[in-house]
């Protein structure tokens, strides 16, 4: 895969590289329905033309790398939602559908990077055993693979024992795999609220995480995700402890509205890249955004990217 070679081997050497922005939540931004226990994840069936201009969006501002809108759905998620049958045509839409917005973009867009993303997390609660997991998770990535997708990237790995299931599933596939490892509450904290040593959302240490997901001779990079902007440069600095690969941030921010956790209109993408040059300083080179990072935020961070690549 030359494309995902080249990426590679400019983030081994400290060029700074531009990643999309969060697909899912802007999918609902768009107009995609927003379901209890499926986030946007039917969104490759039910409104294909909002994904794809998603992704054209973040390929129009240079995203050298772009994910499928596959967040949310893992077979326990399409099982919760009542449509376990979707299983295998949602994942396989989503990436056909980040492919032909790179194929429509045509030569601009040539050296982009078409990543899916795989998650453990349940909207419901109702979480897989670990078997059930791993096996799920080998079902996922491999009809990923089979669709045309470069690259596999973990998302939201809140503790170690899942995160493991995850990446046994998923190494299977025979595709890269970068792991995102998510801090402190969905709602956000301050730095000076997350332990030393740096715990994973839902417990284990930062750490050892890392040192497990080193093992794996198809992970090619770390990053800090779906974690509050607050606490990323933490999290940054605790993967460069760590590992010797390259390292990346897609943080989000959220606010509180009657009892719910809001990501839209929570940053400003001024806020947002501002927080840019703290995040080089600690050493990420690969920088996007996950939950309420749009296009308008991505926008503001191009250009500094640009500027130091």
């Amino acid at each position: 895969m030359p494309r995902y070679d080249d990426l590679l081997a400019n983030a081994r050497a400290g060029q700074s590289i531009l990643i999309d922005g969060g697909t899912g939540s802007e999918c609902i931004r768009r107009g995609v329905p927003h379901s209890e226990h499926g986030w946007s994840g039917a969104a490759a069936l039910s409104h294909p033309e909002i994904v794809g201009s998603t992704h054209t969006d973040y390929l129009a501002l240079g995203a050298r790398v772009i994910v499928a809108n596959t967040f949310a759905t893992g077979a326990n998620i399409l099982r919760d939602v009542g449509a376990p049958e979707r299983f295998e045509d949602v994942n396989r839409r989503a990436v056909e559908i980040a492919l032909d917005a790179r194929a429509t973009a045509g030569l601009a867009a040539d050296h982009v990077v078409v990543g899916a993303g795989i998650s453990n997390w349940s909207f419901s609660g109702d979480r897989p055993d670990l078997v059930t997991l791993r096996d799920d998770t080998a079902a996922q990535a491999a009809i990923m693979r089979d669709a045309g997708a470069e690259l596999l990237i973990l998302e939201m790995m809140v503790d170690i024992p899942r995160m493991k299931a995850t990446l046994e599933g998923a190494s299977g596939a025979g595709l890269p795999i970068w792991v995102g490892f998510s801090l402190g509450p969905e709602e956000g904290c301050e730095a000076d609220e997350i332990g030393d040593p740096i715990e994973l959302r839902e417990g284990g240490l930062l750490r050892d995480a890392v040192s497990i997901a080193s093992d794996y001779a198809a992970v090619d990079a770390m990053v800090i995700m779906h974690s509050d902007v607050r606490v990323a440069e933490r999290g940054i600095r605790g993967l460069q402890a760590s590992w010797s690969g390259p390292v990346g941030v897609w943080a989000h921010a959220a606010r509180m509205v009657d009892g719910a956790i809001i990501h839209d209109g929570a940053i400003s993408p001024a806020e947002y890249a501002a927080y840019v040059p703290v995040w080089q300083d600690a050493g990420a080179t690969m920088i996007g955004g996950c939950c309420g990072i749009g296009p308008s935020h991505i926008a503001k961070l191009a250009p500094l990217l640009a500027a130091d690549s």
